[in-house]
């Protein structure tokens, strides 16, 4: 039996899931991890396969940024693609060398984890002659649950499906789901199925076992850190206090993070970092949770490592925010080389990590 390696990740930017497919490829290539299985859920975000037609979004992109879609252009198959809130998305990074050396036979067995799992749940779904994906029948016509989109190089596997359990469907509305105009979208919640998000991960766990012949490993974060946004009222409104690493340890702007220590809570750390890091010292109701922890990989600049093949290190982290009193100035460690107080609007070009421009984005829209 092959080692299949399971990573359940919760909330993913949609271009952290790309970095962590691409640093999960390079270690699979040296063999440096075994097959490895991604589960997760992304934010609002429209995904175009290679030669998508983009006239299949239709909503214009200011609409979109309003209603906080992010937009890519990808690698895998497929057209336009919707993922969001309630929607299990899977990565499969196998390598198919040397036995199963077969595009159709794999695409197949993507199709039949998903078609296995709703039965789990006593939902019948069907494969659609000529249409990718999985189908279920219903009062209203054929209406797709499951997407797939895969991407194969030298017989390396990425990308993968898309399986609805709870998404809000009203967010289709904003493309041609995969370019098929002639039927709808469902999830199981819309079949009257209420299924709770660990078992329904239970079930894919299970059956991609026995359809890849592999023996499955659950494997936990490798980090637990947190990040700050702190903000302050400014001249010309709030602000967002940004901090530039030293060229040893990356040499880019950053909201202020760090490391949980073995058995510290997430608010504990962040009142720890903020006081070693700026030298201020917050109550902790003065923090603020900004909605679920997100899961990401480092970057290989912050393992000095460049494009040395590595095993990838899987973080997840917790965001806060603080606002602290106009003319609060920060005192810094040996971490950072200086400071910046920015328009939350200027702090997106600086940013380099998705889900700190996701928070600066959420706190501009809160200002």
């Amino acid at each position: 039996m092959r080692p299949l390696h399971v990573r359940r990740l919760g909330r993913v930017d949609y271009s952290d899931g790309l970095a962590m497919q691409a640093q999960l490829l390079n270690a699979r290539a040296h063999g440096l991890v075994p097959d490895t299985l991604l589960l997760l859920e992304h934010p609002r975000t429209l995904t175009l396969g290679r030669g998508a037609d983009g006239t299949n979004i239709l909503w214009g992109r200011e609409r979109l940024t309003r209603a906080g879609f992010d937009v890519f252009d990808t690698n895998r198959g497929g057209d336009v693609t919707y993922h969001g809130p309630g929607q299990l998305v899977g990565y499969p990074i196998l390598d198919l060398k040397p036995d199963r050396k077969d595009v159709r036979k794999y695409v197949s067995s993507v199709e039949e984890l998903m078609i296995r799992a709703a039965k789990d749940f006593d939902v019948e779904a069907r494969r659609v002659d000529g249409r990718v994906g999985i189908w279920v029948e219903t009062p209203r016509g054929p209406e797709k649950l499951g997407a797939i989109g895969v991407h194969l190089s030298k017989w390396l596997t990425s990308h993968g499906f898309a399986f609805n359990i709870s998404t809000d469907l009203t967010d289709f509305g904003a493309i041609v789901p995969c370019g098929v105009s002639d039927a709808g979208v469902c999830s199981l919640r819309s079949l009257g199925v209420q299924a709770e998000w660990p078992r329904v991960l239970d079930r894919f766990v299970a059956h991609a076992e026995g359809l890849w012949e592999s023996e499955a490993a659950e494997v936990e974060f490798d980090l637990q850190t947190i990040a700050v946004a702190v903000v302050r009222e400014g001249i010309d409104g709030d602000e967002l206090l940004l901090l530039h690493r030293v060229p040893e340890r990356g040499a880019f702007w950053q909201l202020l993070t760090g490391r949980r220590e073995l058995n510290e809570s997430a608010e504990a750390c962040a009142l720890r970092e903020l006081h070693e890091e700026t030298g201020l010292s917050p109550a902790l109701n003065d923090l603020v949770a900004q909605g679920e922890p997100h899961a990401f990989v480092l970057d290989t600049k912050l393992l000095g490592l460049g494009d040395l093949p590595h095993k990838p290190v899987f973080a997840r982290e917790t965001m806060f925010a603080l606002r602290v009193p106009p003319g609060t100035e920060p005192r810094l460690s040996a971490e950072h080389d200086g400071h910046k107080w920015v328009q939350l609007d200027d702090a997106l070009t600086m940013l380099p990590f998705a889900a700190h421009q996701r928070a600066a984005r959420a706190l501009l829209t809160r200002s």
